[in-house]
């Protein structure tokens, strides 16, 4: 029996299953139920049955029945599709990718220009059609990636993000991207507050810079900061004088997370009825945990580029994760995204990898627990039929399905595991060993577990950014005399 390399922390013992492996009784093969593709429509309507479960859902196996015709029963309903709520998503949905530039300004977070080129390779290997790659003018470095990145011949639009700042846009001309990603200021507390600037002052610089950036032939999607806190009269007129200034796109931000689907519903219903012809995008926080839910009702609302970011990387909690954005879509929704879905979990290990930022243990579809199995009734249900506690297949996107087994095991995981060690045991001897596990899980000491979560917690102190003793010696470096320690 293998140990999980996290099993020093879990105190559990886990194993890889077979998608499907027949009932207890049975040495038959199991089967696929499908039609072995992916709904690939818009807004299909689906009626699963027991043949056509992964319409909506996925791939799900079920013991051979002998050549038995299964009969047309339907399984599992989806009401985001038998409601018409699925149709409500538009056509043309593309997904604006922030990994490189939001993403980037996840404390502690820095890329070499060389990851950033592998990261943008395998975003337009799986067809990520628009990719914001950052902020040129931040320093040299970044630069030379956003200009590697542009050279690297992508199917991608290639952005890079400017304010409305001339250096700026000129930083961005000077580096070949397709786009600029041109953003300001829109809510009074950031004109007044971090500006310095009046509403007027704040209209004119971004006309001037829409107008010069596409005078270069460079294509201007027009930001606006904090834009749900904002006064809508004022962005409404500031992103028409944008869009009449050459901008071809709105974007919308939630900057500080602090929307809710229904309030984004009301917001866009607002503000489309009001913009000059324009295609509209959202950018969603979540600081609230609301990003992708934020980010769903946008797209239901109309909007067809909401923005991602691989893992939910982005400054505090995060962005909308790109992986769930997708999956939601594809799998809830039956929308054909044009992602290449299947590599989905080996690009969140490659970002998790070169940014340096662990994926949570429970962190939706890429956490290590999304697809795992302890409990004795889930695992039991599993092995049955996979649909009945797993939303879609794991292989689906590159992902294996796992048993835990710990306190909360049930003697079927157990049964299936011996089987797949070739041995045979008794109901009897099959409940003594579900016993000795739980004994052996509750028994064990936290001691382990408890020194990871510490050392864990002192490393992410210790990478986000400059030590203050990094920071004195940096300081004095420059020739700035600098006290022992900071003010508290």
């Amino acid at each position: 029996m293998r140990i999980s390399p996290s099993a020093s922390h879990s105190h559990m013992i886990a194993c890889k299953i077979r998608p499907f492996t027949g009932n207890a009784a049975s040495n038959s093969r199991p089967v696929l139920i499908g039609r072995g593709t992916r709904v690939r429509t818009a807004a299909a309507m689906i009626n699963p049955t027991t043949r056509d479960l992964q319409g909506v859902t996925g791939l799900y196996y079920e013991t051979n029945t002998g050549g038995a015709a299964i009969p047309e029963e339907r399984l599992v309903h989806n009401y985001l599709i038998e409601a018409g709520l699925a149709g409500r998503i538009p056509k043309g949905v593309r997904i604006w990718e922030e990994t490189l530039r939001d993403g980037e300004q996840t404390p502690g977070v820095a890329y070499t220009p060389e990851e950033k080129v592998q990261i943008a390779r395998f975003l337009d290997e799986i067809h990520v059609p628009i990719m914001d790659v950052g902020i040129p003018v931040v320093s040299k470095e970044e630069a030379r990636g956003v200009r590697a990145i542009a050279d690297a011949g992508l199917d991608a639009t290639v952005m890079a993000a400017a304010r409305t700042v001339r250096k700026d846009v000129d930083a961005c001309i000077d580096c070949g991207v397709d786009e600029i990603a041109l953003f300001t200021a829109g809510s009074d507390l950031h004109i007044r507050h971090k500006l310095g600037m009046t509403r007027e002052q704040v209209k004119e610089v971004a006309v001037r810079e829409t107008e010069y950036a596409v005078a270069h032939g460079v294509e201007v999607s027009f930001v606006t900061e904090d834009t749900f806190r904002a006064d809508l009269d004022f962005v409404v007129d500031l992103y028409n004088a944008c869009t009449d200034a050459g901008a071809h796109r709105a974007v919308v931000c939630d900057t500080v997370g602090v929307m809710t689907p229904p309030g984004i519903r009301w917001f866009f219903g607002q503000l489309k009825d009001r913009l000059v012809p324009t295609e509209l995008s959202f950018h969603g926080h979540n600081d609230f945990g609301l990003a992708v839910a934020n980010s769903l009702a946008a797209v239901e609302e109309g909007v067809q580029v909401p923005h991602t970011c691989v893992n939910g990387l982005g400054e505090r909690s995060g962005n909308a994760s790109f992986e769930e954005l997708v999956l939601a879509l594809e799998a809830l929704y039956g929308y054909d995204t044009g992602i290449e879905i299947s590599r989905l979990y080996d690009l969140s290990q490659l970002v998790e990898r070169l940014s340096g930022i662990p994926v949570g243990v429970a962190k939706p579809l890429v956490g290590h627990n999304a697809f795992a199995h302890e409990s004795g009734i889930h695992a039991h249900g599993v092995i049955k039929h996979t649909a009945t506690y797993e939303p879609i297949q794991p292989e689906r996107i590159g992902r294996q399905r796992t048993f835990v087994f710990g306190k909360h095991t049930g003697s079927l995981a157990v049964a299936e595991k011996l089987r797949s060690f070739g041995a045979e045991a008794t109901p009897d001897q099959v409940l003594r060993l579900v016993a000795l596990i739980k004994d052996f899980a509750e028994g064990r000491s936290k001691k382990d577990q408890q020194e990871f979560i510490r050392s864990f917690r002192d490393r992410v102190d210790r990478q986000r950014g400059v030590t203050d003793d990094e920071f004195r010696s940096l300081a004095q470096k420059a020739g700035i005399a600098v006290r022992t320690q900071p003010k508290s």
